[in-house]
């Protein structure tokens, strides 16, 4: 069983056969699918699923914070099933393509006190932007 089922059962969230669709296509590391590659790959599993349905069960599951909604430059939104894993952003700019990276330091305490303006900071995006090797 997936780890977002599993994150999903735990908090008592009704698992309909689409839901449990949508939560499966969105299984594995560096998955950052749209909502049409999402209602794509569903269809593939179960074929009656309708686009309306898996958008909401992806706003429904983005409201829960069970998963991140991602954009990166005027691209199509895509969904991030590793809401729980503290994790930045590595993006192709030649393809879109988008990778999970865990970088050594911590961009909270980077971020120096005379820059913060009497903000209480409480998190921090990064994204990294480069070629990957297809695009190269």
């Amino acid at each position: 069983m997936s780890d977002l089922l599993v994150r999903l059962r735990g908090r008592g969230w009704r698992l309909t056969a689409q839901r449990r669709v949508v939560a499966e296509v969105l299984d594995g590391d560096h998955v950052h699918l749209t909502a049409d590659e999402v209602h794509a790959r569903a269809v593939q599993r179960l074929p009656e699923i309708s686009r309306a349905t898996v958008y909401n069960t992806l706003g429904e599951l983005v409201g829960l914070g069970e998963v991140m909604e991602v954009a990166t430059d005027g691209r199509a939104r895509r969904y991030d099933p590793n809401a729980h894993r503290p994790h930045q952003h590595l993006v192709c700019s030649g393809c879109g393509t988008i990778r999970d990276v865990q970088p050594a330091g911590d961009p909270l305490a980077d971020l120096p006190a005379e820059q913060r303006f009497g903000f209480a900071v409480a998190t921090a995006e990064v994204t990294y932007r480069g070629i990957c090797p297809d695009c190269a």
